[in-house]
């Protein structure tokens, strides 16, 4: 297929869910189309050779993945024989002092803060605001803080000596990743529920909930196809990660195996990412007088609506509280709304999502060029 087709096919957008719902491979996809993207763009540049002494042979692209791959070490620890270990040895004892200073916890009020905590903010959707409008959902290490952060170690402006143990390293693996989360609208908005599972306004109901970025909600969409024997619903969540995501590209054997897929999808995948790379997206620039430091905020304020819409679309139905682990959470179903435009939840889903990851690719080169 030609790379003019297959742009047309994904502007067209014919939206298939076989790959999404067994093809686990495929989970980080998203986070190396945009470093990919950025790989493209900075080619041959200083920019390229800066960044090629801070992370040695580590593509933007493969980078990404690490500030999820770590995640594994949330179990065991990160000392175990067969703990994940990077390539690079002094990459790997950074990332491995990095999650020590920042391990997964669920108390709020904890000292050191998870590293979980640094990929999202949990903005309220109803009533629609922007990220300085409030306080509810947002924390010092919060996504739109931890982007800004990650940007001063790189720029000498915050000593890499610092209680998270950012170095300069882990800080460029970091932004790589929290550029295409911040990009992803259930990162940054959500809606809360209060005790009878009625959507609450946190600022006026202490006690609402947040919906956990879709995580506790299950998903029923109108053109899903039957679940066969052992498919279970997809969570809210992991819609927008996995089945927006691999809804760009076009039907896929669903029985094949992982290998095969991932053979069949890498040409695919990198003509994607030349059209990306070569096009540039609308609107995705930011002011000349702001500084770098600013980004963050001004993209989660951009994406806010969207996240408003990605609930607005959605019936949230038997919402209740439930206990998980030593906290409570809460849980419910998610159905999909008939729309007047007929445009399906997967549809509109896989727009966002390809525009979106195209505005982060180009963003995340633009953000490493003024930075390093």
């Amino acid at each position: 297929m030609k790379s003019g087709s297959l742009l047309a096919l994904l502007l067209g957008i014919s939206i298939t869910l076989g790959l999404a719902a067994r093809a686990h491979a495929y989970a980080p996809l998203g986070h190396e189309l945009v470093g990919a993207i950025a790989d493209e763009r900075l080619a041959n540049t200083p920019t390229a050779s800066k960044i090629r002494a801070l992370i040695g042979g580590l593509s933007l692209e493969k980078a990404g993945l690490l500030a999820d791959t770590i995640k594994g070490w949330d179990r065991k620890g990160v000392d175990g024989a067969k703990s994940f270990r990077v390539a690079s040895p002094k990459i790997d004892r950074q990332l491995r002092d990095f999650w020590r200073a920042n391990q997964p916890t669920y108390d709020v009020h904890s000292a050191a803060p998870s590293h979980h905590w640094f990929h999202y903010t949990d903005v309220p959707v109803m009533p629609a605001q922007n990220y300085g409008d409030g306080s509810a959902g947002r924390s010092k290490w919060d996504i739109v803080h931890m982007i800004p952060y990650c940007v001063e170690v790189l720029r000498g402006r915050r000593p890499e000596q610092n209680e998270r143990k950012i170095t300069k390293p882990v800080a460029l693996i970091l932004l790589v990743h929290y550029v295409a989360d911040i990009h992803q609208p259930l990162h940054v908005g959500a809606q809360y529920f209060d005790a009878e599972g009625r959507i609450a306004d946190p600022d006026k109901d202490q006690s609402a909930l947040a919906d956990e970025g879709g995580n506790t909600f299950a998903l029923e969409l109108r053109d899903e196809p039957p679940r066969t024997r052992g498919i279970r619903k997809k969570k809210l969540h992991a819609f927008w990660d996995y089945d927006a995501v691999n809804g760009l590209f076009p039907q896929l054997p669903i029985r094949a195996r992982k290998r095969e897929l991932e053979a069949q999808i890498k040409p695919l995948k990198e003509q994607l990412v030349h059209e990306l790379a070569i096009h540039e997206p609308t609107n995705w620039g930011m002011l000349a007088n702001m500084d770098v430091t600013n980004y963050a905020e001004a993209w989660a304020n951009e994406i806010l609506p969207i996240a408003h819409e990605a609930h607005e679309r959605l019936q949230f139905i038997h919402v209740h509280p439930q206990p998980e682990k030593d906290r409570v959470v809460v849980a419910g179903e998610a159905t999909e709304k008939p729309r007047p435009d007929e445009i399906s939840y997967r549809a509109w889903a896989a727009n966002i999502v390809r525009e979106e990851l195209h505005k982060a690719g180009w963003r995340l080169a633009d953000l490493l060029e003024k930075t390093l």
